[in-house]
């Protein structure tokens, strides 16, 4: 199969990408290098990719149309697996903007790429667990309405699962939305929890505890996203029996974990003692996030299996090897 891959050089999407081409496929990848964290890790990212024979990346901003129709050079593809957004709740406090621009305008490129490429049997696309915002009954469903996230991030990744929906009534496209629940592991995202934790444990540094610690996740490990990322990108799309052929599943651990549970987990692993700052949490976090995975389960045989106290200690050994430490 030809794939059309956006956020290569992302944590979750250099991942898939490597799977993919494992798997015998060829993967065209896309991605803007920004620095909303360091780019010499999205390079150190893209370098496990490079070399492959069936692997071609171009630097582009999906938010700028024609750099992504450039990029995807006129060319036909089975699946676009669309991982590319500017990430993080807390950021969208400073700069609203940037998330504009990726995860809406950037959005609807995707969605009008797809549109108009021949052949095209399916649109993968990441959302987030945070369309959920803090009035939604645990488990999150996706028959919940989502309709209230306290996030703008959130805000505008309910807005893409809005528009693709009305891209798959109007133009029968068929589209899967994907919504994360906190993904970890190696290669991961330096303004995430478990990444600023370990950081500061390892060098012996104050870390900022928001809410008490008593702030629930549902951290879910990479390997497990990436399997089902793959098998959904390999199976022949089935819509919903009726209506637009436009489908969302959660994809998360279903087993959360408070933040101290993270922090004593990481204090086993590096074999080190946190230094607790207590601070008021930053709008925009939610309280707890809990995926009912039954309907990927159902459709994909999705079974995540890696507990925090199996990952951990492997990101913390990764960790240590990335940094020298």
């Amino acid at each position: 199969m030809k794939i059309f891959l956006t956020g290569v050089a992302g944590f979750i999407g250099s991942y898939v990408a490597q799977a993919l081409l494992e798997k015998g496929h060829s993967v065209r990848g896309v991605d803007s290098l920004n620095a909303y964290y360091d780019p010499a890790l999205k390079r150190a990212r893209l370098a496990r990719l490079e070399g492959r024979k069936e692997f071609a990346f171009t630097q582009a901003d999906i938010a700028d149309a024609g750099a992504l129709t450039r990029a995807a050079g006129g060319e036909s593809f089975d699946v676009i697996v669309h991982l590319a957004a500017q990430a993080g709740v807390r950021h969208a406090l400073e700069d609203p903007g940037a998330y504009t621009q990726s995860n809406l305008v950037g959005h609807h490129n995707i969605l009008e790429l797809g549109r108009h490429m021949k052949g095209l049997r399916h649109l993968i696309y990441a959302s987030s667990s945070s369309v959920y915002g803090n009035d939604t009954k645990p488990p999150f469903s996706e028959e919940a309405r989502a309709d209230r996230p306290v996030s703008y991030y959130g805000a505008t990744k309910r807005a893409g699962e809005l528009m693709s929906h009305s891209y798959a009534e109007l133009f029968a496209l068929n589209l899967t939305g994907l919504r994360f629940f906190t993904v970890y592991g190696p290669w991961g995202r330096p303004d995430m929890a478990y990444w600023l934790f370990t950081d500061a444990v390892l060098k012996g540094k104050p870390l900022k505890l928001f809410g008490g610690g008593l702030l629930r996740r549902d951290f879910t490990w990479i390997d497990d996203i990436v399997a089902a990322v793959v098998r959904m990108t390999e199976m022949p799309f089935v819509g919903p029996a009726s209506g637009a052929p436009h489908r969302l599943y959660n994809l998360g651990n279903s087993h959360p974990e408070d933040v101290l549970t993270l922090i004593r987990t990481i204090e086993h692993a590096t074999g080190k003692s946190a230094i607790v700052e207590h601070a008021p949490g930053p709008a925009g976090d939610v309280k707890e996030t809990y995926a009912d995975v039954s309907r990927a389960g159902r459709d994909f045989g999705f079974r995540p299996s890696t507990t925090l106290a199996e990952g951990i200690p492997r990101f913390v050994s990764w960790f240590r090897d990335y940094h020298h430490l």
